[in-house]
């Protein structure tokens, strides 16, 4: 058995998820469809948005680096390969928030935003 408390929305429900012999997992506590799907994700592949900062590529900013995002959650195993590839990322001026930087890293779908426009 394992204890979680679900983060889809702002109830937060105390969530059970056992595992039978067959390694079919039920989950018990949740007020809503989403609080299931939310625990069994949870424990087979756990996924997170991953926020960091990139370089600006110009010497004469007061801001060095920017705010990024990604737009969609990345398996936690492959996070620090992620972030190793936004940290050599050198972001040129102008960008806007929402401006995908990196797209579909690695083939897995996932694209890194900024979070904040910069001129």
């Amino acid at each position: 058995m394992r204890n979680l408390t679900c983060i889809v929305c702002p109830i937060g429900c105390p969530l059970c998820v056992d595992e039978d012999a067959g390694g079919n997992l039920s989950v018990t506590g949740n007020r809503c469809l989403r609080g299931e799907v939310y625990a069994k994700e949870e424990i087979r592949a756990p996924k997170r948005t991953v926020t960091a900062t990139c370089r600006i590529d110009k010497e004469d900013v007061s801001v060095k680096r920017i705010p990024v995002k990604t737009a969609s959650p990345c398996p936690c195993e492959k996070i620090p390969a992620l972030l190793e590839d936004i940290y050599k990322l050198k972001i040129t001026l102008p960008v806007k928030a929402g401006d995908v930087l990196i797209t579909d890293w690695k083939g897995e779908g996932i694209n890194v935003v900024a979070t904040r426009t910069f001129i």
